[in-house]
């Protein structure tokens, strides 16, 4: 029976993936789910969660907590990688950082992601160099943000067969055939860009291009997103459909003002949250607990980026009523459906972070990019793009080549190239701020950031 080891099995997300691995145990021929983290308190309470839900849901698949990331990934048939090095409270410290120096708080893009980039390359690479040694052969599906950075970075720094997910695009597609009316699975899309900077070319349905139709309908372009993120006059502009997360390139300065507004980053609000939830959790049993869980799920998910579009926090926002555990998308849907087909002779096609190797003429082929990719048991094959819009291309190379000094910036331990790494970033793009965007990370976390002082 196979094993599947979570680096980071204390996250938020953990009891989600259990839920969806149990109901998947026999088509994954699943036997053992070990988690590590450095928080062994949180760990085993989420660890507790898991088990109660492998309980209600019939299923044998046993569930430990593992302290030494050697025995946790120990003869692993996949290893899933999703920390969070610094917890919520380096999220929340770095987002603040950015809005003190008039930008945008958010964890992956803009200082927020250029700090949680630096802080975690180092670490990841460390826990990659180990789970060669115990388990050359894993599958090492990375959804550590930020993903697409930090995918690169293990394919140039480690021999591990890994793939890097998210489920942004995932989650746009479904969004798209709600609002068109049709089964998500009668659609194609074509898709392509980095991580979190990716956008859809063309919608088709039985070979009938729907894109023009949808480029025309203000209404349907205000409904693809879970808050007001893009004026609908920018995307029939634009002729492309652009995932959620190009909010903090197109409007920067909206969401800066939001967040001053609100007095808040998303990263506070859920620090908040969370430290409220575990402390809940300590007075009730696994039962009890997964209820909360699931009410927390509902507030999270609720609130998602609506503090940055519309100043609203978490605390207003009113909660959604469904079963959190049985979306159509998710960190853990997109984790199964790239496991399920690792093991399937028949290739399925999944938008995944891998190296370009001839999908998008602009980049290179070790550059990782996020395509729809035709995935076996012999690996992800991206699937030919060709040249981006121009009206795109000049913001994803700039992207990238900010992508490629932080992960030099972070394997050299130079502050030079992280400055110039932030130089390069069009969210930052000015010497002096990097500079002083800088020098402030690393004096608010000089334990991860130490290194480059």
């Amino acid at each position: 029976m196979r094993k599947i080891a979570i680096i980071g099995g204390g996250g938020i997300r953990t009891p989600l993936l259990i839920h969806a691995l149990a109901r998947a145990e026999r088509d994954l021929d699943l036997g053992e789910v070990a988690l590590f983290d450095i928080d062994s308190e949180r760990t085993e309470t989420i660890a507790g969660l898991g088990r109660e839900i492998v309980s209600r849901l019939g299923s044998r698949m046993s569930i430990r907590t593992e302290f030494s990331i050697e025995r946790a990934a120990a003869g692993a048939d996949f290893v899933l990688n999703s920390i969070r090095v610094g917890g919520m409270a380096a999220r929340a410290r770095d987002e603040r950082i950015a809005i003190q120096h008039g930008l945008a708080g958010q964890e992956t893009t803009g200082p927020g992601g250029a700090a949680m980039a630096l802080r975690t390359v180092p670490v990841t690479l460390a826990y990659a160099r180990i789970v060669e040694r115990v388990a050359p052969s894993a599958w090492f599906i990375n959804f550590t943000n930020p993903a697409g950075l930090m995918t690169q970075a293990l394919n140039a720094f480690s021999g591990l067969k890994t793939i890097g997910i998210c489920d942004t695009p995932s989650e746009l597609f479904h969004r798209t055939a709600d609002v068109l009316g049709l089964p998500r699975e009668k659609l194609e899309f074509d898709y392509a860009g980095l991580n979190h900077l990716g956008w859809v070319r063309h919608v088709a349905s039985g070979g009938e291009d729907l894109t023009p139709r949808l480029l025309a309908d203000p209404e349907s372009l205000r409904r693809l997103y879970p808050a007001g993120l893009f004026d609908p006059s920018l995307i029939a502009t634009l002729g492309l459909i652009p995932s959620e997360y190009l909010f903090f390139y197109y409007s920067q300065r909206r969401a800066y003002e939001n967040q001053l507004r609100a007095n808040a980053s998303r990263g506070e609000e859920l620090q908040q949250l969370n430290m409220n939830l575990f402390q809940r959790f300590q007075a009730v049993d696994a039962a009890k607990g997964l209820e909360l869980y699931r009410d927390y799920l509902l507030r999270r998910n609720a609130s998602y980026l609506k503090l940055e579009a519309q100043a609203e926090s978490a605390m207003q926002v009113a909660e959604e009523h469904y079963d959190p555990f049985e979306t159509a998308t998710g960190y853990h849907r997109i984790a199964l459906d790239v496991m399920r087909a690792l093991l399937s002779d028949e290739p399925r096609e999944i938008v995944l972070n891998v190296p370009n190797v001839g999908s998008i003429d602009d980049l290179d082929a070790g550059d990782v990019v996020e395509v729809p990719c035709d995935v076996d048991r012999t690996g992800a094959r991206p699937r030919r793009t060709g040249r981006l819009p121009e009206s795109v291309r000049g913001l994803v190379l700039a992207v990238k080549a900010y992508e490629r000094t932080t992960i030099r910036a972070a394997t050299e331990r130079s502050s030079a190239l992280a400055r110039l790494a932030l130089l390069e970033y069009p969210i930052v793009g000015q010497w002096e701020i990097a500079r002083d965007v800088l020098a402030s990370m690393i004096r608010a976390d000089s334990q991860h950031l130490g290194y480059l002082g």
